[in-house]
């Protein structure tokens, strides 16, 4: 009888391991694959020469959808568009899925046109962040800036976010009503301060230490560069705040199961060998890291920074 009932019992274990092998097997089935990522697209903006810049950035991307893969199928994308409202359609159309912008274009992108979303910060050319300085040659009658009513001052690009945007606003938020002229040597109307676009920074320098502008604005590192004798012959009238030297931001429905990875392997790649040699190819670019105080921080500095009533005529 002991001999029967111990017989039943191992039947009954083997029925039960057989149920749930089946059940477990089946489970396994059903569970959801990760999604196999197909394609991962870099949109840049670039005025002029968009294939140069594209081919630039190949290898980067190359890079990332490498690492994105589970089988060496991702395709990795570069766009380059002429400006900022078109890399937004890009997003919103999914054309692109994340991009490398300077601050306020980035602020532009994500807050004006709401097609973007901050995911980390670029230490671009070796830098974590930057300011803008307003300088003037050393020893002219501009002592200060409330001496530059009247007068010329020389900014760098009209897209630039240190050359223009920061010491832009900043001037303006300090009672500066500035006007755009055509030329260097242009007339400018009383109480007023009158600018011009110099396009190179060696311009920029030479036409401020020549004594054709009575003051300019460049980046701190772009001071930090100059030759000693340059250096000398300059005096800092003003600094703005700090703000991130690049940001890289993502299109607002970017999935998870993309944006987590694609976070990951930006943050590393520093530390991978290869990674490294492509970083510093990508403009010498350091590393990757988190947004410091988080997305919401660096959104509010951008909106303080770059907001204001007149911004319509900043674009």
């Amino acid at each position: 009888m002991a001999s029967t009932k111990m017989t039943y019992r191992l039947a009954v274990v083997s029925a039960l391991l057989v149920v749930c092998s089946i059940l477990s097997t089946g489970a396994m089935a059903q569970t959801p694959r990760t999604p196999q990522i197909k394609r991962i697209t870099l949109g840049l903006v670039a005025e002029a020469n968009q294939k140069e810049v594209e081919k630039h950035f190949q290898e980067f991307v190359g890079y990332v959808a490498r690492k994105l893969s589970s089988d060496g199928k991702t395709e990795g994308r570069v766009v380059a568009v002429s400006t900022q409202s078109r890399l937004a359609n890009l997003l919103n159309e999914r054309r692109a899925d994340f991009y490398m912008e300077s601050p306020h274009p980035t602020y532009m992108i994500n807050s004006v046109y709401g097609a973007g979303k901050l995911l980390l910060r670029r230490w671009k050319g070796g830098m974590s962040e930057y300011r803008a300085l307003i300088f003037t040659r050393k020893n002219s009658a501009t002592k200060r800036l409330e001496d530059l009513q009247g007068k010329m001052i020389v900014f760098e690009d009209p897209e630039s976010t240190s050359g223009y945007f920061l010491p832009r606003l900043f001037l303006g938020k300090r009672g500066f009503k500035l006007v755009r002229l055509d030329r260097i040597e242009s007339n400018v109307p009383r109480g007023e301060l009158g600018y011009v676009f110099a396009s190179t920074q060696d311009k920029l320098v030479d036409w401020v230490l020549n004594g054709q502008a009575a003051a300019g604005a460049f980046s701190n590192d772009d001071y930090s560069v100059l030759p000693d004798a340059k250096k000398a012959e300059i005096e800092i009238l003003a600094e703005t705040a700090s703000l991130p030297r690049h940001l890289v931001s993502i299109r607002r429905d970017l999935t998870p199961a993309i944006v987590n990875p694609l976070k990951n392997i930006l943050l590393s790649m520093h530390e991978d060998p290869e990674g490294q040699r492509i970083l510093r190819q990508t403009d010498g670019t350091t590393k990757f890291d988190t947004l410091p105080g988080g997305e919401l921080a660096i959104s509010q500095r951008l909106l303080d920074t770059f907001y204001a009533p007149e911004k319509k005529s900043l674009q």
